[in-house]
């Protein structure tokens, strides 16, 4: 699967562009400091606006902000935990990429019309190629079948893993994944994990696209003892940038990759579909590497 992005025309001059982040308890997003760095050094009025549904009335849903994004004049959101699936049910149209995947991670808002893509399939195989090249792959224990896990699953199918494990607490989410990736690969083998402990022992690597590791959801979703030197451990929850699990790897001399790299690549790409213009790379990763700086006292 290619990650293509199909731009649209860039907007008038002095045009404000307004997109957002719809989620919960996605106050210590780092995305909204990066478009707008890339934004600025293109010489765009962008804003981006974070939609936590956390902070709002427990009456909304999804669709209710979607809607109050769309008479908002928003040229597009982001969509993140937990409605990457449920995303799918309102659109107009929607990418064969993510078709294919089973979610969205972005949605264009253009000519009355809700365009969803999926940007987290490109971020994760980029930051997977530039993070761990060359690791060994033949056999990787999934954790998460969710929305960020079908895009994750499918990048590792097509950078090589031949036996591709997946555990999930949701039997049926797990199993619907399974199902949907058994469909389009006929080269690899995909499994429904019923023995966590045994599986990891057999592994080459694993990654986290459970949401279990980031602020609202701390914790880590195996038990450290599980992990070996031998392990490869991907993460790709970012806030914290070192998530429980990540650090336990460390300790035990595991090689790690943080989830900052797919946030930054499908920040990229997400940023090219909302305005038609590629962003530099370079200033989106020095803004988000700058809330690692210590501010001066």
């Amino acid at each position: 699967m290619s990650a293509s992005t199909q731009l649209v025309p860039p907007p008038p001059a002095m045009t404000t562009i307004l997109v957002g982040l719809i989620g919960r308890g996605i106050q210590l997003s780092r995305t909204p400091a990066m478009h707008e760095a890339a934004g600025s050094a293109l010489g765009l009025r962008y804003v981006y606006r974070l939609l936590d549904l956390d902070q709002m009335s427990p009456d909304l849903g999804f669709e209710d902000v979607l809607r109050a994004a769309e008479i908002a004049g928003f040229s597009g959101v982001n969509v993140t935990y937990p409605y990457k699936r449920l995303a799918l049910d309102f659109l107009d149209e929607v990418s064969e990429a993510a078709q294919a995947i089973g979610s969205v991670n972005t949605i264009v808002l253009q000519g009355g019309k809700r365009q969803g893509h999926n940007t987290d399939y490109g971020g994760f195989a980029e930051s997977f190629r530039e993070g761990l090249p060359e690791v060994p792959r033949e056999h990787v224990l999934l954790l998460g079948a969710g929305g960020a896990g079908g895009a994750v699953a499918q990048a590792l199918l097509d950078a090589g893993t031949q036996n591709l494990y997946l555990l999930d607490p949701d039997e049926t989410a797990t199993e619907q994944l399974a199902a949907r990736l058994r469909e389009r690969t006929t080269s690899a083998a995909v499994h429904v994990v019923t023995e966590p402990a045994a599986t990891v022992r057999t592994v080459d690597g694993l990654v986290n696209a459970s949401p279990v590791g980031m602020a609202k959801l701390p914790g880590s979703p195996l038990p450290d003892p599980w992990l070996q030197p031998h392990h490869w451990v991907a993460d790709i929850v970012y806030f914290p940038l070192e998530t429980p699990l990540l650090k336990a790897a460390r300790r035990r001399g595991c090689r790690t990759l943080p989830g900052s790299g797919m946030a930054l690549h499908q920040a990229v790409q997400s940023f090219a579909l909302f305005t038609g213009q590629k962003p530099d790379l370079a200033v989106m990763q020095a803004t988000f590497e700058r809330f690692d700086v210590p501010s001066a006292s």
